[in-house]
């Protein structure tokens, strides 16, 4: 648990030089805990190990007491290390212009010296309360943002921005490349930014460029006209034309032939087509998105693939993470899929033994979210007895390292993180048996859950 939960006495960095005044402000403060700093050194010192709500700070500071400069040095410096801690500055009577130049970099408030207790009091407190409610605002705005979209199941930080990313981007016509590896969601994210669209009411049209031979492709997606060759026995319109005034998912667009290349990157600048045996020019209204678990950069240095294309194509680039880089997904989608399966299967069985879970959780997932559903059919076929065994799935318990960070607190948020995520994912979202797995109480772990963000 962090420093804070061992007092809850709230904590006040003071940085001050004068001894006397020290111990004046800690006998004034005494509901506080006042961690005294001498200097901009012991003051971040004190800031990294405890990142304090409210900082009192002299502008005075050596190595210039009379000055201000290392006063505002530290401010500034303060405000990188904790952005949101409230800094209340000390001032002389006479140093109205350094207070003011304070405010403007980022001080809270400021008060004169000598202090009067009560109004320090009453400044303090309301820093306290201003400090509380901003996180109560973030809070409250990080579980409004918590839901992915429909259809995607996740819990991974990484993943949720990648949703907000789709959001933020699906009201425009701005063309989308989604980059992931196989089995990633890519065609789920596809379908969310049409359906946040405003098109969502018009067709979404997905064709995937490797399943189509190349002597195909090209009718498939541009069309034909009567006649244009042996067998075209009939006007036929192209996926692109199908589309119009709705989304054309172009899935795999890094196994399109450069013959297409050109052809398509004449439509996306022109937004017109021509069908196989036509002459006339088509106007085409469509949003367009592409996704490819191929290395773009690689083939365009290899000249297999167009660089003007990739630009107008990558307009917004997704990176999507694989599925053993997205922490507690893999419980979390294991239980989604052993329901779904369950009800399909008309099984009755009640969720997976530890072991199973160990080595879901371990598993590498190369084939990312579509191994994990076709693995889990498998066990929920071949499953005996009550819950799905290590043997049903197949899997082998694999050993996961994680690099950690360095600074002990933010080792200890992101442990907590994790085991929370984690816990969560493999209880299916239960909180009370998520408690017990953690060892916490249900309000320990709604704070933490609130702590983290998390719904």
């Amino acid at each position: 648990m962090s420093d804070k939960s061992s007092d809850k006495s709230p904590k006040i960095l003071l940085v001050e030089d004068d001894v006397g005044l020290q111990k004046q402000i800690k006998w004034s403060l005494d509901d506080y805990e006042v961690l005294p700093a001498e200097n901009r050194e012991s003051a971040l010192v004190q800031l990294r190990r405890f990142e304090p709500a409210v900082v009192l700070l002299d502008l005075g500071l050596p190595p210039d007491p009379d000055g201000a400069t290392e006063g505002l040095a530290t401010l500034q410096q303060i405000l990188q290390l904790c952005p949101n801690s409230k800094i209340i500055v000390v001032t002389g009577n006479q140093d109205r212009a350094n207070a003011i130049q304070a405010i403007s970099l980022g001080a809270f408030d400021f008060y004169h010296k000598p202090f009067e207790e009560q109004i320090l009091k009453l400044i303090i407190e309301r820093a306290f309360r201003v400090y509380e409610l901003e996180q109560e605002n973030r809070a409250l705005i990080q579980r409004t943002r918590s839901e992915p979209l429909q259809g995607l199941i996740t819990c991974d930080p990484d993943m949720l921005k990648v949703c907000r990313t789709i959001e933020k981007v699906a009201p425009s016509d701005a063309s989308v490349l989604l980059l992931g590896e196989s089995g990633t969601g890519k065609e789920v994210l596809a379908r969310g930014l049409h359906e946040l669209s405003p098109r969502i009411k018009e067709r979404f049209v997905a064709i995937n460029c490797a399943a189509i031979p190349d002597n195909l492709l090209e009718s498939e997606l541009f069309g034909y006209e009567k006649g244009a060759f042996t067998g075209a026995s009939k006007q036929t319109i192209g996926k692109i034309e199908f589309a119009h005034r709705g989304t054309l998912f172009l899935d795999e667009i890094g196994d399109l032939p450069m013959s297409l290349q050109a052809k398509l990157l004449r439509f996306l600048q022109e937004r017109v087509i021509e069908r196989l045996g036509g002459r006339g020019e088509i106007p085409v209204d469509v949003r367009v998105v592409a996704a490819t678990h191929q290395n773009l950069a690689e083939q365009i240095k290899s000249g297999q693939f167009r660089e003007d294309l990739f630009y107008r194509l990558s307009e917004i680039s997704v990176h999507i993470p694989p599925l053993r880089e997205r922490q507690g997904d893999s419980s979390l989608l294991a239980h989604a899929f052993l329901e779904r399966m369950v009800q399909a299967q008309g099984r009755s069985l009640r969720g997976f033994s530890p072991e199973a879970l160990q080595a879901i959780e371990a598993h590498r997932w190369p084939g990312n979210v579509r191994e994990m559903e076709n693995t889990i059919k498998r066990a929920v076929i071949m499953s005996d007895g009550p819950k799905v065994t290590l043997a049903d799935l197949g899997l082998a318990h694999q050993e996961n390292s994680d690099n950690e960070p360095l600074n002990l607190r933010q080792v200890r948020d992101e442990a907590e993180r994790n085991a929370v995520i984690k816990a969560l994912a493999r209880c299916n979202g239960s909180v009370a048996q998520a408690s017990e797995l953690l060892g916490v109480s249900r309000p320990t772990l709604y704070d933490l859950m609130n702590r983290f963000g998390m719904k």
